[in-house]
């Protein structure tokens, strides 16, 4: 099989590279966007060769077909995982090739995931970081899962659009079957952008995040974002996809009356508000045949945290928890009770955490320093995992960056605190058992940037891809994941012991006749 048969494929879609964000720091200080403030879109321009094209690393045969799902629970004697005995490639999209074309034109090598054992065995590693989402991936693959396989995305604006995961979700659902939305908005971060992650239509709401400059009156859940209604019958409506249930995540503030939930003229849920400041979770039954239903707030100041929408088949759900100007220091503005709340009730396999791009900048511009930053970040893996002790986590590490020219000419000169970003990122995921991906890297580390942008793939404020460069990073991270699952023996003692700190490493698994040594 030659290389171009197994190399990924991915269309390209193309939208504004900051989609749904309410905010996003350009220049010397964090500011709102406005509309206009948000760089045209304008058509990719040709992207010359490299003087040094990459080579495209092996891979994994492909199966013939996708790996199979059950859409219903099924009695097992063994389990899913002593019943892979080797993993192999997942059939891809038709047109990831393009992407994969891409990255050898801009010279994107990618790189491996960092994935240490979390459980020595001896000589041997009985469990790496990832291990529970690809124990989810393996119940997927033969037939045994029971239900979604749910993956939270944190971070900050670069996936707040929903870019970049987008390809993760599609990707993952290709191949192993896909379970629907999962956890969207009742309306955008801004009265901008597309609805991907949100109702179809809504009118009558205010967002707030948790990435704005002053920390707003309320606390947050694990979106990030709350939306207040500003009037009376504020209304949200959601296009449905035959899911049987859903979700309703509102937040019980004073005087801030009821939601009401409908479809087709029938009242489905009506919450109770007490003005207890807690968060709640409303669930309701859908009609079945309905294509729509509205969430509706009573009276003015009703506060939503997000709906719920998925299918109960097994499959992929990704949440897209991306907030503009995010750091690992502003998600301390989730309130804790609502993150072991929200997170027990999205039982996730695998937690990603897209962090360092403003955490870089803010130690240039010497709001920060590096103590800081490992304190924050070790902090939030703590608080996640503790409310999610069965995922899986991963940290995903700031792309290239160049320093502010403040409207000066550009000379895209590196950020001078980036490497040490990344460099601190990979040991504190390490220390906390997660995994660790670097971004920085595998785009081709310094100069990727300035070849992006005069390929046309980065925006004029140099902080922020657009269209097919928002694809290729997403590309990057999903190539390196599946590569991980697919080189991690799914049996215990076949994995070489890796001590922390160790840094990237190839597991490879024992040679059968469906995977090559």
């Amino acid at each position: 099989m030659t290389h171009s048969e197994v190399r990924w494929r991915r269309a390209w879609l193309p939208v504004l590279a900051c989609g749904l964000l309410a905010a996003c720091e350009i220049g010397s200080e964090p500011r709102r966007l406005t509309p206009t403030s948000i760089p045209p879109a304008e058509p990719a321009r040709d992207i010359p060769p490299t003087s040094a094209p990459v080579a495209v690393r092996d891979a994994a045969p492909v199966p013939a077909a996708a790996p199979g799902h059950d859409a219903s629970p099924t009695a097992a004697s063994t389990t899913a995982r002593e019943a892979v005995s080797a993993r192999v490639m997942p059939a891809r999209l038709p047109r990831t090739q393009a992407l994969q074309e891409l990255a050898e034109r801009l010279g994107a090598p990618g790189t491996r995931v960092d994935d240490p054992c979390v459980a020595p065995d001896g000589d041997g590693c009985a469990r790496t970081a990832l291990g529970p989402f690809f124990d989810a991936l393996d119940a997927l693959s033969v037939g045994r899962a029971s239900g979604p396989t749910v993956i939270e995305a944190f971070g900050n604006s670069l996936i707040a659009g929903d870019r970049i995961v987008d390809i993760l979700r599609d990707d993952l659902g290709a191949a192993f079957g896909s379970a629907g939305r999962g956890l969207l908005l009742v309306d955008r971060m801004a009265p901008y952008g597309g609805r991907s992650r949100t109702s179809h239509s809504a009118s009558g709401w205010q967002p707030r995040t948790l990435g704005e400059l002053r920390a707003p009156p309320l606390p947050f859940g694990i979106t990030g974002v709350y939306h207040v209604a500003t009037t009376a019958k504020a209304r949200g409506r959601f296009h449905l996809d035959g899911e049987p249930k859903g979700t309703l995540w509102w937040l019980d503030v004073p005087k801030g009356g009821a939601l009401t939930v409908s479809s087709g003229g029938q009242v489905l849920a009506k919450t109770e508000p007490t003005g207890d400041g807690a968060a709640h979770a409303t669930h309701f039954e859908l009609p079945a045949g309905a294509t729509s239903f509205d969430v509706v707030a009573e009276q003015k100041g009703a506060v939503v945290q997000g709906v719920v929408l998925q299918q109960a088949r097994p499959g992929i759900i990704l949440d897209m928890l991306g907030v503009p100007s995010a750091d690992a220091g502003l998600y301390a503005r989730v309130d804790d009770a609502m993150l072991r709340a929200q997170l027990t009730e999205r039982e996730p396999k695998l937690m990603l955490f897209f962090l360092g791009g403003n955490e870089s900048k803010r130690l240039e511009w010497k709001r920060m320093d590096v103590a800081k930053l490992r304190a924050d970040l070790q902090t939030l893996l703590r608080r996640a995992r503790a409310a999610a002790p069965a995922s899986a986590c991963m940290v995903v590490g700031p792309m290239d960056a160049v320093s502010d020219t403040h409207g000066k000419a550009q000379t895209f000169k590196q950020r001078p605190f980036l490497e040490s970003v990344v460099s601190a990122e990979r040991e504190i995921a390490t220390a906390e058992g997660c995994a660790f991906f670097d971004t920085f890297t595998a785009m081709g580390g310094a100069g990727s940037l300035a070849r992006f942008y005069k390929a046309g793939f980065m925006h004029d404020d140099l902080v922020h891809p657009r269209g097919r460069g928002l694809d290729l990073l997403g590309h990057l991270v999903t190539d390196a994941l599946l590569r991980a699952w697919v080189e991690t023996p799914p049996g215990a003692g076949r994995v070489a012991a890796l001590s922390p700190g160790t840094g990237s490493k190839t597991l490879q698994p024992a040679p059968t006749a469906e995977a090559a040594p």
